[in-house]
């Protein structure tokens, strides 16, 4: 019973059959490929974006970090939430890669708010020489507690990005999550709010480690190929980045693979609000923030369930502790059901 992390699932066997398939004879290095060809116009099309640049790294850390790097100085603030992957999971490599890019963290918690964004905004820039400039505005799609933004409330903070006139990133590591619980398309979710630059994600989704990063006005092309390449990150074997994408593009997998693991968060869900679960966020794609009593930690743990919690077994056996469960597309309803058994 593993609910630690999508990171921790398989990949996908389509993926892995594709895989075996392009390991055959030569390809050019680099992505010169031709699978990475037909990833650029699969890419393309799907966000209706026909002169987005694209490209392919294998860590979405390197993915955030790289895009974030190309649209910020080094004298600039990225603004972010306060639990924005990029603070709270990427032991600074944004800062790193940016050259010294400081984050400012806007407070609120899971969801920025256009509100609270603007006050962070409005409150840097003022120092002249002294302070930090301001840069882009860095959004996390699926967030970091599981919601997703609506439409409206991306649209509200990009407004207030633009009315800045900075860029937005989106850090979708979970995009495919994200896009099937709105049920928008990709370009609405995206460029046509004024997204700037994307993190695609594909390894918590099934993939064996690949993300794309898209930047919607190709201007930004060759600095982030520069920048990639000067960070090791630019792939010899290429090929293997860009077999995986495109299997991953191939007849819906990815948002098959997303809409899978939504529908078993839903069912883990209904299980736990009907044993009494008290949910600290709403669960809106494939992730579950919520507490539940000692005595059932322990005989779930006692049992081999495997999941994120930062608490002891000792104590009152009544009292609520919190944990995450995350859902990927592999986890059975069986599994789902046994692991709710022990409530």
């Amino acid at each position: 019973m593993y609910f630690a992390s999508d990171n921790a699932g398989p990949v996908h066997p389509q993926v892995m059959d594709f895989l075996v398939k392009s390991n055959t004879g030569h390809a050019r290095p680099y992505g010169d490929d031709a699978l990475m060809d037909q990833v650029r116009d699969r890419l393309r099309d799907i966000f209706e974006a026909p002169d987005a640049a694209i490209y392919l790294v294998a860590l979405g850390t390197a993915a955030n970090s790289l895009a974030l790097a190309t649209l910020a100085q080094p004298f600039q603030t990225i603004f972010c939430s306060d639990v924005a992957h990029i603070h709270m999971d990427e032991c600074n490599a944004p800062e790193f890669y940016t050259g010294g890019a400081k984050l400012t963290l806007v407070p609120g918690g899971d969801k920025m708010t256009a509100d609270a964004l603007r006050t962070s905004i409005q409150a840097e820039g003022n120092r002249g020489v002294h302070g930090p400039e301001r840069g882009p505005v860095s959004i996390t799609q699926v967030t970091e507690r599981g919601g997703v933004y609506s439409i409206n409330e991306l649209s509200a903070l990009t407004d207030v990005a633009k009315s800045y006139g900075l860029p937005v990133h989106m850090d979708g590591a979970r995009f495919a999550n994200a896009l099937v619980t709105q049920n928008a398309s990709p370009a609405d979710m995206t460029w046509r709010l004024g997204v700037d630059a994307l993190t695609f994600g594909g390894t918590k989704n099934g993939l064996m480690g690949v993300e794309a990063v898209i930047f919607f006005d190709p201007k930004h092309a060759w600095e982030f190929e520069l920048r990639r390449k000067r960070a090791a990150h630019l792939f010899s074997k290429h090929r293997y980045l860009s077999a995986q994408m495109l299997a991953y593009l191939t007849d819906d997998l990815w948002l098959n693979s997303a809409r899978q693991a939504n529908a078993n968060c839903t069912r883990l869900a209904k299980g736990l609000q009907a044993a009494g679960g008290q949910f600290m966020h709403h669960p809106d794609a494939n992730m579950i923030y919520v507490k539940f009593p000692r005595h059932v930690h322990t005989r779930l743990q006692q049992a081999g369930a495997i999941y994120e919690a930062d608490h002891t077994l000792a104590g009152d056996p009544d009292e609520m502790l919190p944990c995450r469960l995350v859902c990927d597309w592999s986890i059975s309803s069986g599994l789902i059901d046994e692991f709710l058994s022990f409530f």
